[in-house]
């Protein structure tokens, strides 16, 4: 007689028992590491990993309760916490716990963003929750969207492929002029769409100049895509976004200038802005300004896994005008028939180039409903001073230099001293790695090799900020 089948996750009882067994393993599991990451590096955590694991498909299975139990313990004790405040490397967020449930009843539920009868409901909160953050980052549009991505990457990716459909269909390729700064997901995207590899501006001083990107345009002839990025992964910096919003509405009125026949179409320049890391500004009144300019782009990225504190993925496209995204559309008769849409029936192939996709919309709808943009504001207000009092410390620490005062929430340092080299920097950071003690990132600026602090938890107090230079400066002495 055959066993009876697990429960499925739609049934509450069953979820909530396991549940139980994965919050203590999560808890467990933490305990355990007692730190922000593991001690002993790569092998140590392989081979704890190995021991739990065993043999990873088993003739016979060990039950639920036993794998979640042991495989989330070993998971929770291997982690690079984000939650914890001296785990501060990268744009990596502790997601919310309002945030995590909701992601949860997504998991359950799982509704697949490709049709509307696998997504009634879904397919109405995504509707509304991403016009809401269209209007958010483009509150001057007549008819702004967004799309909902994996993060940065797809959605700078969609913005390429957008600037190839709306100016290349005459065979002329559109060219990306980015910033030796800009995210490397433009040179992938450029690849993968078959267009030419991005013109790269050198940005010495972190961000884009003008002058240069001009001179850049004066050499180039037919559609552009200029990228500007509001806070850099390295230094967490703001392209001057006013103005390289000017120099493309000047782009094409130059040509015109020229009373030459041919080049009203000769020439043009759209922009587009990686506000990945930056974007979520926009909810904060003391650092909204930072952002001034970004509702003239065409295109802007915006990730809530980094500033907005969801799990990944939380990625958006807001995209100006609406009618830029009728290119994605594209017809599967088992998903979208002719005749379901004429009948009313959403149509959502147009909203991803993916298929199948989790309905991520909810986690953050259930954030910005718990929060409002109030809330929200507050918990960017609260990192970005973070970041203020961390560079104040490292100012005050004599073995310490600071490479300048961080215009969101990434502080960049590094021990000072004869004899500290690149080397001491890199040694000062792995150390800390291999002992558990704290997560730092690395980056390069000024022909140096820096520390980076990237502060994305709001709970983080001055007492951690204190311990993570304790932590530097005991380091850099051994």
């Amino acid at each position: 007689m055959r066993a009876e089948p697990p429960p499925l996750a739609a049934d509450p009882t069953a979820l909530s028992r396991l549940l139980g067994t994965t919050l203590d393993a999560l808890r467990d599991g933490a305990r355990t590491r007692g730190g922000p990451l593991p001690a002993g590096g790569p092998e140590a955590v392989a081979r704890r990993v190995r021991e739990a694991l065993g043999e990873p498909l088993p003739e016979t299975g060990h039950g639920p309760d036993e794998a979640l139990r042991t495989l989330v313990r070993v998971l929770a004790e291997g982690a690079a916490d984000p939650a914890h405040p001296l785990c501060a490397a990268h744009l990596h967020t502790p997601p919310l716990a309002l945030a995590a449930a909701a992601d949860l009843a997504a998991s359950a539920l799982n509704p697949s963003m490709d049709s509307w009868d696998q997504a009634p409901a879904a397919s109405a909160i995504e509707d509304r929750v991403t016009a809401a953050l269209a209007a958010e980052v483009f509150p001057d549009a007549p008819r702004p969207d967004a799309l909902v991505t994996t993060g940065g990457t797809e959605s700078n990716q969609l913005a390429l492929l957008l600037a190839r459909e709306r100016q290349g269909r005459q065979g002329r390729a559109v060219r990306t002029v980015v910033g030796a700064n800009a995210h490397h997901s433009f040179q992938r995207a450029a690849w993968l769409l078959g267009l030419p590899e991005p013109v790269v501006v050198p940005t010495p001083r972190g961000t884009l100049d003008p002058a240069a990107v001009r001179e850049a345009l004066a050499a180039l002839t037919g559609p552009v895509l200029v990228v500007a990025t509001a806070g850099t992964t390295d230094e967490g910096l703001i392209d001057p976004i006013p103005a390289l919003a000017d120099l493309c509405a000047a782009y094409r009125a130059d040509d015109r200038a020229d009373d030459r026949a041919d080049l009203p179409e000769h020439r043009h320049a759209d922009l587009h802005v990686d506000a990945a890391y930056g974007g979520p500004l926009l909810f904060s009144r003391t650092h909204r300004p930072l952002l001034d300019g970004l509702a003239r782009a065409r295109t802007v990225t915006v990730d809530l896994h980094k500033l907005g504190w969801q799990p990944a993925a939380a990625g958006l496209l807001a995209v100006r005008d609406a009618a830029d995204l009728a290119v994605l559309g594209h017809t599967a008769a088992y998903l979208n028939a002719d005749d379901d849409t004429e009948a009313g029936l959403p149509d959502l192939l147009g909203r991803s180039l993916r298929t199948t996709r989790r309905p991520d919309v909810l986690k953050t709808a259930v954030t910005l409903r718990a929060l409002g943009r109030t809330g929200l504001g507050e918990l960017v207000d609260a990192c970005m001073d973070r970041a203020q009092e961390l560079a104040d410390l490292v100012e005050k620490a004599p073995g310490l230099d600071l490479r300048a005062r961080p215009t969101l929430t990434t502080v960049l340092f590094r021990p000072n001293g004869p004899g500290v080299t690149d080397g001491t920097v890199a040694a000062v950071r792995r150390t800390l790695l291999a002992e558990g003690r704290a997560v730092l990132g690395r980056a390069e600026a000024d022909g140096r090799l820096w520390l980076k602090a990237t502060l994305l938890n709001p709970h983080a107090t001055s007492g951690d900020l204190a311990q993570l230079i304790t932590l530097v400066e005991g380091s850099t002495h051994r």
